[in-house]
């Protein structure tokens, strides 16, 4: 009974909680879903608000007038930002057209004074950007481009080669057709009259020239300053001239597929069996395993080391599985001219890539392309200058042992120099050796028929390609001086002998080795001595 007492009155207030329980989960969940805008809550409707209809009505439109206020300023961004861009794009185009893009000077025939206006804007410009008016700012004293000096007789030369000289007659038709076209240029400038004075004007002429200085910025243009003499003693006329370079013009793109041209390696030979051997060692690894894509005719004279020869042929072709080679004998005197014209007119196939080689050149693959890109049926021939070595022994005198070949055949100044002198090294499709007649071949022995054949391509009208190459090394051998030859005939072979030799350091080291020796020695004892 009391239990049963004490439940009837805990019941009501049971149920009291219940229902107070009940009232917050509803309150929370209303508070908890209901929309919000961006910056506050937004309302719920109450007991004397209008009804929840009318009040969800007004929070949508609220809600609207929001996002059509977020969407007025967000057109007025994207207003502002084409604005700038437009901004920026009005001054891209002025510096364009102050500076014009050299790919985008084009000739249109269409607009002519555009196209010239566009043309004399970058003309200008590139007095403008060349080191005329004002110095510039140089990393290193290698970077800066050193002049040169002429007279009326004369050029003064820094990059002599081996073939020029510091002082020489331009003996270049370009280079004396330019140098005389600048002296014209100066003294019609000199005697243009100014339109100030009233006097009777002196009239220049070239024989006024007192010297010049031209350098060239290759992307710029060159620069000639041209002094003359004044009116009086101790004056004079200078004049500042610029020859600037046009902009780049887009000529040809294509392609060029090289995958089936064989090249056909002609190397005549007599004895040098030795020599044979090493050169198929290059020939194996860069021409037969790298290349593939290759032809070897060798023509032997006489019959001494023959055999040899054949046999280091012979077992080239069975362990690399080669077959694709000619020996052709000749029972004569050795002459390189009548062997390369007969190994070349021997090819019976395609018209093929000749290149003309001798057994003391080493080549690699790289090179082996370049002689098919630099040259094309009648259009271009190519004749490479390439790198000679020095005498090993000399270079590498002071290390413990010489290195191997492979390591020596480095393109430095003390390894060696660029034969710029040497024409016999050359690749020209065979059609364009016999349309041109060969070789002389009344030249006999070794050396000769080479200039002879490179003056008759500079006498057509193909294109010869000259360049220096990085691939195409001449090995060192020693070179003998005859005791037939006469006294001025010994010395200019003894010249050569020393040229191929060593560096002008290197020679130097070896003029002065006692002297040295002796220093070496004295530092010695000195220290003994302390």
């Amino acid at each position: 009974m009391m239990l049963r007492r004490g439940f009837i009155l805990f019941l009501p207030r049971l149920v009291g909680l219940l229902v107070v329980a009940c009232c917050s989960m509803s309150i929370v969940y209303m508070l908890a879903c209901t929309p919000k805008g961006d910056n506050q809550q937004l309302a719920l409707p109450r007991v004397h608000s209008p009804t929840v209809k009318d009040g969800y009505e007004a929070i949508l439109q609220e809600r609207e007038e929001q996002h059509r206020t977020y969407i007025i300023s967000l057109k007025k961004q994207i207003a502002q930002l084409k604005a700038e861009l437009q901004g920026r794009s009005e001054q891209l185009k002025n510096v364009q057209n102050q500076y014009p893009d050299p790919l985008d000077i084009q000739l249109d025939h269409s607009k002519p004074e555009k196209a010239q206006a566009n043309l004399l804007a970058f003309l200008r410009s590139q007095v403008d950007k060349a080191e005329v008016h004002s110095g510039v700012k140089l990393s290193t004293e290698y970077a800066a481009v050193p002049f040169e000096s002429f007279t009326l007789q004369k050029v003064y030369q820094l990059e002599t080669g081996l073939t020029r000289h510091p002082e020489e007659k331009p003996v270049r038709k370009d280079k004396r057709d330019e140098l005389i076209e600048v002296i014209e240029l100066a003294v019609g400038s000199l005697n243009k009259p100014d339109g100030v004075s009233k006097a009777k004007p002196r009239v220049y002429t070239a024989s006024d020239f007192v010297e010049g200085i031209y350098r060239t910025e290759k992307n710029k243009g060159t620069l000639y300053e041209l002094t003359f003499k004044g009116d009086a003693k101790h004056q004079f006329k200078k004049i500042v001239l610029f020859r600037p370079f046009g902009p780049v013009m887009k000529v040809k793109n294509e392609n060029v597929n090289m995958a089936d041209t064989l090249i056909n390696v002609i190397v005549p030979l007599a004895k040098r069996a030795s020599k044979f051997r090493q050169f198929m060692q290059n020939f194996r690894e860069m021409g037969i395993q790298q290349d593939g894509r290759i032809h070897l005719t060798v023509v032997y004279f006489g019959k001494e080391q023959m055999n040899e020869v054949k046999s280091i042929l012979e077992n080239t072709s069975k362990s690399a599985n080669f077959k694709n080679f000619t020996f052709i004998q000749l029972n004569e005197e050795f002459s390189r001219g009548k062997g390369l014209d007969v190994g070349a007119r021997f090819w019976k196939g395609n018209n093929v890539v000749l290149f003309f080689c001798d057994v003391d050149i080493y080549f690699t693959a790289e090179f082996l392309n370049s002689c098919r890109l630099n040259t094309q049926p009648g259009k271009k021939v190519f004749y490479p200058v390439l790198f000679s070595q020095y005498n090993p022994s000399i270079i590498y005198g002071h290390h413990d042992s010489i290195p191997s070949l492979e390591q020596q055949l480095i393109i430095k100044k003390e390894t060696g120099f660029w034969r710029d002198f040497g024409f016999g090294m050359t690749c020209q499709y065979r059609s364009d050796f016999i349309n041109i007649g060969g070789f002389d071949l009344d030249i006999k022995g070794w050396g000769g028929e080479d200039v002879h054949l490179y003056r008759k391509y500079l006498h057509s009208n193909l294109m010869v390609i000259r360049t220096p190459v990085r691939g195409l090394f001449h090995l060192w051998h020693e070179k003998q001086c005859l005791d037939e030859l006469t006294p001025e005939q010994y010395k200019m072979c003894m010249q050569s002998k020393a040229m191929n030799e060593a560096s002008h350091g290197q020679l130097g080291m070896l003029v002065f080795k006692q002297e040295i020796e002796t220093h070496l020695h004295r530092q010695k004892l000195s220290s003994k001595k302390t």
